[in-house]
C-alpha cells in the first residue's frame, strides 16, 4: 500500500465525538486516508431567556401566536417575513405585559419564539451549539449536556411537563412514529440525522426521559482520529486495509464510547463500486460512497401491527444485490442472520456491538445468535462466528471523557469449541494525572495478524515493524 502515516508526536489527546478543534497538527501522507477537514473553533452556546417571568410569558406568547398566525403557511414564507410577522406581534405584546427588555433581549426573544413554533423550542440552542455531543432531559427542569466526553448541567427547562411533551410529540410525529402511556417508549430521529430515545410515564417515574445524540455534521476520518489520539497511525493504517480488503470487522464498545464514529470513518475505504445497504433502528450512519440503499426499523402500529425488526430487514437486504451490509448496532436475533450473511459472499460487512472486551463481543454474538431459537449446537454457533467474524476493534471511553481504541483483536479459528483470538495492539492505562487525564500508551503485541497474506494478495502492504512491540507506535 503506497504511502503511510507520518509520526505524530501530537500531545493532544481529545474525545472521538464532536469536541472544540485542537491545535494545527504536522500534515499526514497515507496515501488512503482522506485529508482530516480543518475543523472550526465551536460557537459559545446561548443563554436562552429561559428563568420566570420571561418564560411564562414566552410559553403565554407561543399560545396566542398560534391562534394569529397561520402556521400551515410558515414554511411558504421566507425566513425574513415570518421574523418580521412575529417581531411585530411580540413587540405588542411586550408592551402589552410591561417587560423590560431591550433591544438584544427583544431580538433573542423573538428567536426562542420563532424557534418554538418552526423548532424545538428549548432544545434549539443546544441543538445549534457543535461543541454539545449528548442532549439528556431528565424532567421538565434538569437537562445535561455532554461536551468533550464530561456531562455538565445547562439553564435549559420547560414551562411545565406538558410543555417537555408537546416537543417530544413534534419530534416522534416527524418520523411516523407515537409516544404515550399504552407506548411510553420510542425511538427516533431528527431532521438532521440525530437520534433520539424517549420514555415517558409511567416508565419515566419523574417525568419524561429524552436522550439525544447528536448528528455530527463535522465528519471525523482515520486521520483525524490519529490527530486527537484515539489510536496511533500503524493500527489506523492497518484497519485502513483490511477494510479496503473485505476483511469482515465488527466493532465493539460501551455506550457512547465511539462505536458509531468509527464505523463512519472504516467506511471511507470501502470501494466506490460497491453496493451498500445499511440497517439501523434509527438512521445515523454517514457512509460516503454513492450506492447506499438505507433502511430503518419500524415500531408496531397501535394495534400491534407493522413491525419490522432488524432481522427482517437483514433477510430482504440478502435479495437486494449488497456488496456488503452495514448493521448499525446488532442486539438480538438479528445476529444469526447477519453472520449467515458474511459466510455466504458478504466479506468486508460490518457491524457494531455493545460489549466491554474482544471476548465478550464474541460471547455476545453467541448470545443472541442463541435468540433466534434455532436447533444449533454451541460447536456450530461458535463455528459461524470463527467462520464470519474476521477482526474486532474495542472501542472505550475513559474516566475522562476520552475515547480510545483499546483493543484490535483478530479472530482465528475454532480449537475444539473456542473461538480462538489473538491481540495485535492494546491501550496500556499506566495511571491518572492530578487533573483527572487517563494517561496512557499503546503497544504493539508482536503478534502479527494471519490476514497480512490475504493483504498481500490484495497488493496492500504493511510494514512488518509495525507489529513490533519495541517500537514505539
Amino acid at each position: 500500500m503506497a504511502g503511510r502515516f507520518t509520526r505524530i508526536a501530537a500531545k493532544s489527546e481529545a474525545a472521538i465525538a464532536p469536541d472544540p478543534a485542537p491545535a494545527e497538527a504536522p500534515a499526514m501522507t497515507f496515501s488512503v486516508l482522506p485529508e482530516a477537514p480543518v475543523a472550526e473553533a465551536p460557537a459559545q452556546p446561548d443563554n436562552p431567556l429561559l428563568t420566570g417571568k420571561l418564560l411564562d410569558a414566552k410559553v403565554r406568547l407561543h399560545r396566542k401566536l398560534i391562534d394569529e398566525i397561520n402556521l400551515s403557511a410558515l414554511d411558504k414564507l421566507p425566513e425574513d417575513q415570518i421574523r418580521l410577522q412575529v417581531q411585530r406581534l411580540v413587540s405588542q405584546y411586550v408592551m402589552a405585559e410591561r417587560l423590560a427588555l431591550n433591544a438584544q433581549e427583544l431580538s433573542d426573544f423573538v428567536s426562542e419564539i420563532l424557534d418554538e413554533m418552526t423548532g424545538l423550542g428549548p432544545l434549539e440552542p443546544l441543538l445549534k451549539d457543535p461543541s454539545i455531543a449528548d442532549i439528556l432531559i431528565n424532567g421538565h427542569e434538569c437537562v445535561y449536556v455532554e461536551r468533550s466526553g464530561l456531562l455538565e448541567p445547562v439553564p435549559v427547562r420547560f414551562k411545565d411537563e406538558q410543555h417537555l411533551l408537546r416537543i417530544i410529540n413534534k419530534i416522534v410525529a416527524a418520523v411516523g412514529r407515537r409516544v404515550d402511556e399504552s407506548h411510553p417508549l420510542c425511538d427516533a430521529r431528527l431532521q438532521d440525522g440525530s437520534r433520539v430515545n424517549v420514555a415517558v410515564r409511567p416508565i419515566g417515574v419523574d417525568g419524561p426521559l429524552v436522550s439525544i445524540r447528536k448528528f455530527s455534521k463535522k465528519k471525523l476520518d482515520l486521520s483525524r482520529l490519529v490527530e486527537v489520539g484515539a489510536l496511533r497511525p500503524p493500527m489506523a493504517e492497518l484497519l485502513a486495509a483490511a477494510v479496503k480488503a473485505r476483511v469482515t470487522t465488527i466493532i465493539s464498545g460501551g455506550t457512547g464510547s465511539g462505536k458509531t464514529t468509527m464505523l463512519n470513518a472504516l467506511s471511507a475505504f470501502i470501494s466506490e463500486k460497491e453496493r451498500l445497504l445499511t440497517i439501523e433502528d434509527a438512521a445515523e450512519l454517514q457512509l460516503q460512497q454513492p450506492h447506499v440503499g438505507r433502511m430503518e426499523t419500524r415500531p408496531p402500529n397501535i394495534e400491534g401491527k407493522g413491525e419490522i425488526r432488524q432481522r427482517d430487514l437483514v433477510k430482504n437486504a440478502l435479495r437486494m444485490r449488497p456488496d456488503r451490509i452495514i448493521l448499525g448496532e446488532c442486539r438480538g436475533e438479528e445476529a444469526f442472520d447477519m453472520l449467515q450473511a458474511m459466510n455466504t459472499g458478504h466479506e468486508g460487512s460490518m457491524a457494531t456491538i455493545h460489549a466491554n472486551t474482544p471476548r465478550d463481543a464474541i460471547t455476545r454474538l453467541e448470545q443472541m445468535i442463541g435468540m433466534a431459537g434455532l436447533p444449533m449446537t454451541v460447536a456450530s454457533i461458535r463455528g459461524q462466528i470463527a467462520n464470519a467474524v474476521q477482526l474486532v476493534v474495542q472501542l472505550s471511553r475513559q474516566s475522562d471523557g476520552k475515547r480510545k481504541v483499546t483493543s484490535i483483536a483478530e479472530v482465528t479459528g475454532l480449537e475444539g469449541d473456542i473461538v480462538q483470538m489473538q491481540e495485535i495492539y492494546k491501550y496500556v492505562r499506566t495511571g491518572t494525572a492530578a487533573d483527572g487525564a487517563v494517561q496512557g500508551h499503546f503497544v504493539a503485541t508482536g503478534v502479527r495478524p494471519r490476514f497480512l497474506a490475504h493483504l498481500a494478495n490484495q497488493g496492500i502492504k504493511i510494514p512488518g515493524n509495525y507489529f513490533d512491540p519495541s517500537q514505539p507506535l
